[in-house]
């Protein structure tokens, strides 16, 4: 079989935690670090970083596939725009010791990472983020380009909008809505009739 080779635009905290997540995965076997800081930063994580995000295009080594790894909602579909603008394949990349049910949806380009769960006919859209421990329940739904923190907790059928943001142990009971966009500072506890305190 041969090594498969995952470029991860993005070489901070998050990436390396992606990179691990996919390392450990089994599904891949190399990582491409691509960041802007390149190329004064030159290595992350004991693998490359190759190029800035400019020089995307002018990749030079064979890739399967890309994820952004950048937690900033706004960068990381940049980022992805970017990835769809050169035809690399968006993938996603799932901790092996996070539980994913098999009847979840999960968009392209999201990263799951370790001892986060995910229920039943969720729904995950495009390049999120669902950090360590978050749960998304049965029937919850996480827009694309959100991002779950760690610890977060969605009970089910939460809705949560594009581009919003949880950040640590925030939880949200049944029948909560968050719309596009809002940031939830950490440790936010929603319920259906507002938020009830930090």
């Amino acid at each position: 079989m041969s090594e498969r080779t995952l470029v991860i635009i993005g070489a901070g905290g998050h990436g390396k935690a992606v990179a691990e997540a996919a390392l450990l995965s089994g599904e891949w076997q190399c990582i491409a670090f691509v960041d802007d800081r390149w190329p004064e930063l030159s290595e992350s994580f004991g693998w490359p970083v190759v190029t800035d995000l400019a020089g995307l295009a002018a990749l030079d080594i064979r890739v399967a596939g890309a994820i952004a790894a950048v937690g900033n909602n706004a960068v990381r579909e940049q980022c992805v725009n970017a990835i769809h603008a050169v035809g690399l394949p968006l993938v996603t990349v799932v901790h092996p010791r996070a539980c994913v049910s098999a009847a979840a949806t999960i968009g392209a380009g999201t990263a799951i990472m370790a001892l986060a769960m995910v229920g039943v006919d969720a729904v995950i859209g495009e390049a999120a983020i669902v950090n360590a421990s978050a749960t998304v329940d049965h029937d919850a739904s996480l827009g694309d380009f959100a991002h779950l923190g760690v610890g977060v907790q969605l009970a089910g059928g939460v809705k949560i909008g594009a581009r919003a943001w949880l950040q640590a142990g925030c939880s949200a009971g049944y029948q909560v809505v968050v719309g596009d966009g809002v940031v939830c500072a950490p440790g936010t506890v929603l319920r259906a009739d507002g938020v009830v305190g930090v």
